[in-house]
């Protein structure tokens, strides 16, 4: 489905696991599909909570490339994640397979000019 308010950025791409792999291996090639990944409720057409909105709302307006995981589809990762990253809620973004944080941290550093840098540099 094409979201035709998507007109800045249409470099997304939503990502499934490789069931085929161990919960591990799974989460780490998620983190390598893209530079910037982001775990959500939902996907980029259609987040299913406010946080996840923001969260895409701000790497569109950036015009950063990333690609999605909808946790609400797979509960092994969702709960896998959380022990991977040590980050118990969602959405979680990482660049580089490295957590940034959530919606919280995301937020803040757009407003500081941070994430725009971060992104840029890494």
């Amino acid at each position: 489905m094409s979201n035709s308010f998507n007109v800045i950025n249409n470099n997304i791409q939503e990502i499934e696991a490789d069931k085929n792999l161990e919960l591990q291996g799974q989460i780490e090639n998620l983190l390598k599909s893209s530079k910037v990944v982001l775990f959500m409720k939902g996907n980029a057409d259609m987040p299913q909570c406010g946080f996840s909105a923001n969260s895409v709302a701000i790497l569109k307006h950036l015009g950063v490339s990333f690609n999605t995981f909808n946790i609400l589809n797979d509960p092994e990762i969702r709960q896998g994640l959380k022990e991977f990253s040590n980050w118990p809620t969602y959405p979680q973004l990482y660049t580089n397979g490295k957590l940034i944080g959530g919606n919280d941290i995301i937020t803040e550093m757009y407003k500081s000019g941070e994430l725009q840098e971060y992104l840029k540099n890494n």
